[in-house]
């Protein structure tokens, strides 16, 4: 019997009565009081997310910069301290291996949180081609909770309250060293939900205490525990990519309409040379989103249509509950993006809308 890995806060989950599901390998919450209302609590309110599955690694030491520079597309030079970017590494083909955050720690000094089903890989690759460099998987040692919604800047404010001025003014892609009782954790703001959102990295054996306080804090601004199957909602409205959906080593940035993290002018890195040639392919695909009417759901990998010829397929489908609406993300060639195209639901071709992306968008994740 497979042996699945607990997040520091397991018996929490099942104290707060959540369904929990295997996620790569992780016995992780789904939902707790159902996924709309989860879904409807980050928007209005407030979430709890533990993604305590996400990976840590640690890159430091002399040449730090360059080396990192040399395994990511995008640019690190102008990071700076306290900072973080978005970026992926490739192959040398040009396919994706991972897309991450890197956090600046220090000078030569770097924090990797890459995804979960990507741990050991990214963690190899950045061994064996960065071998004068100190890399360190942190992932078992560290805790992360998120905390998304309007309403999370009050409750982390109410959590830290000799910090409030600081984190009131923390910008968007920012983070800020804190502690909690005397143990140290990370706080940043970047968001996966589309929503005004912070997420902490701590020791495990702060999680449970923390989540309880949060917990408290909450009870009169609707903060509710909310579960993997909000998470891809949100996402999905925000138009986030998901890596083994949108992503994964088969596409390139640019199909997944990635364009803005690949910086070829900041000199070499791994897979520059082919993501030149990719960038020009003709027959290369591209990411689109699409409204279909009625009810029916396009899922992953249901066929799209031009006429009656295949040209993609879908790579997340979902009804969104914010717009109301039957939506999906779909990787589609580039000379049918201007054309009526249709999605094959259970053997029924159904006409499709383009949508321009994000299909949904809030002004205060950035302000």
């Amino acid at each position: 019997m497979k042996t699945l890995k607990k997040s520091p806060l397991h018996s929490w989950h099942e104290k707060m009565g959540a369904r929990l599901v295997d996620f790569h390998g992780w016995e992780l919450p789904v939902s707790y009081d159902g996924l709309f209302k989860e879904h409807q609590s980050v928007r209005q309110n407030a979430g709890l997310f533990d993604v305590s599955h996400m990976g840590e690694i640690r890159i430091s030491g002399p040449g730090a910069l360059e080396g990192l520079q040399r395994i990511v597309s995008n640019d690190l030079s102008s990071l700076g301290e306290s900072s973080i970017l978005y970026t992926v590494a490739c192959r040398e083909d040009g396919g994706i291996l991972d897309d991450f955050l890197v956090y600046k720690m220090g000078e030569e000094d770097y924090l990797l949180v890459v995804n979960a089903s990507n741990v050991e890989k990214m963690y190899a690759w950045c061994r064996d081609r960065l071998p004068s460099l100190e890399v360190q998987d942190h992932s078992s040692q560290t805790a992360q909770i998120a905390v998304q919604g309007p309403a999370s800047r009050g409750l982390l404010s109410a959590l830290f309250p000799e910090r409030t001025m600081e984190l009131h003014a923390l910008p968007y892609y920012h983070f800020m060293k804190m502690e909690f009782g005397e143990q140290a954790l990370i706080l940043s703001r970047t968001g996966y939900t589309g929503e005004l959102g912070y997420e902490m990295y701590l020791p495990p054996e702060m999680a449970h205490g923390i989540a309880d306080r949060l917990m408290d804090l909450g009870a009169d601004s609707g903060l509710k525990p909310a579960g993997l199957g909000a998470r891809d909602t949100l996402r999905f409205e925000a138009s986030y990519c998901l890596y083994g959906n949108e992503l994964g080593e088969e596409t390139d940035p640019f199909e997944a309409g990635l364009f803005w993290l690949v910086k070829m002018d900041k000199g070499d890195f791994i897979g520059r040379d082919a993501l030149r040639e990719r960038k020009q392919d003709p027959s290369a695909k591209r990411l689109l989103g699409l409204s279909l009417p009625g009810r029916r759901i396009a899922r992953q990998d249901f066929a799209v249509f031009c006429e009656d010829e295949e040209v993609g397929r879908v790579t997340s489908g979902s009804f969104a509950p914010t717009l109301d609406e039957n939506l999906c993300l779909a990787l589609v060639r580039r000379d049918c993006l201007k054309s009526d195209l249709s999605v094959e639901i259970r053997g029924e071709r159904v006409s499709a809308i383009r949508r321009k992306l994000p299909f949904y968008q809030q002004a205060a994740l950035r302000a």
